[in-house]
């Protein structure tokens, strides 16, 4: 059976929002060898593209490179030719999904809301709302933010609030007081945002395409409400799936353990 290693990107293969660690280009060549590499992301298209463009140009690696935005509800198989770059080949829409009467209850309530955080004295930079076709990505201090301003979210959300965790709170309680509790998800999206989709629409939708593989996933948002949790726990049974806290840990990950393993098992 073929095999195909999955991988988080933010946190995973790339510091949050930055370019893919280039330490991690041997390691992925090598696994390249002995199986396919997928990114499984709630990130669009055009953030992969930005951050893993390093992948991208390596030849031993692109043909083997499997992208999935927005949790796998959009779909980039690799390229058939030297010519050719990865092209779209299955898309899902939320707003058909839910319908407009909710998508529209949802993109009110989120932006309600982020007109209020002004009064807990965060930095707010620009970019707050992302849709992206099949899900919304919510940052509440804002996609602009930079590494200061990040930091400054992080404590406060970690050390001072739990803000993060509350507002999901806060979003299920309007799910449920707008009787779509059943049809919606949110999930903590990397270290400053959600994401918001249809149920079911988080990253074991990417498995999907992969009937005929044995899949394995790599992520650092494993923990209870990350949006790595439901992937991690539905391939933890058969103890092919890992949690890492950084790209060096995911570093070693590949040599010392998914490559010996897959290699024994050709």
């Amino acid at each position: 059976m073929k095999k195909i290693v999955l991988f988080d990107m933010d946190g995973t293969l790339t510091p949050p929002r930055k370019e893919l660690d280039r330490d991690l280009v041997p390691a992925l060549r090598e696994l390249a060898k002995i199986s396919d590499i997928g990114i499984v992301t709630g990130s669009d298209h055009n953030y992969v593209l930005q951050q893993m463009g390093l992948l991208m140009e390596n030849s031993e690696i692109r043909y083997k490179l499997h992208i999935l935005p927005c949790n796998g509800t959009k779909y980039y198989p690799p390229p058939q030719a030297a010519t050719h770059s990865h092209q779209l080949a299955f898309e899902k829409n939320m707003r058909e999904e839910l319908g407009e009467m909710r998508f529209t209850a949802i993109m009110e309530h989120v932006l309600r809301r982020q007109s209020q955080l002004h009064l807990y004295n965060l930095p707010l930079t620009g970019h707050f709302v992302d849709y992206r076709g099949s899900m919304i990505n919510w940052c509440p201090i804002g996609r602009n933010a930079n590494d200061s301003d990040r930091k400054r979210f992080q404590n406060f959300d970690g050390k001072e609030s739990g803000f993060r965790t509350d507002e999901i709170k806060s979003f299920k309680g309007f799910l449920n007081r707008s009787a779509i509790f059943d049809k919606v998800e949110i999930k903590l999206g990397g270290e400053t945002s959600y994401d918001i989709y249809p149920k079911g629409w988080n990253k074991t939708f990417a498995l999907q395409h992969f009937e005929q593989y044995q899949c394995w996933f790599v992520g650092d948002r494993c923990g209870n409400g990350g949006n790595d949790q439901a992937i991690y726990e539905k391939l933890r049974v058969h103890g092919r799936s890992f949690e890492v806290k950084t790209t060096k840990d995911t570093l070693r990950l590949i040599f010392d353990e998914i490559i010996p393993r897959i290699a024994n098992d050709r």
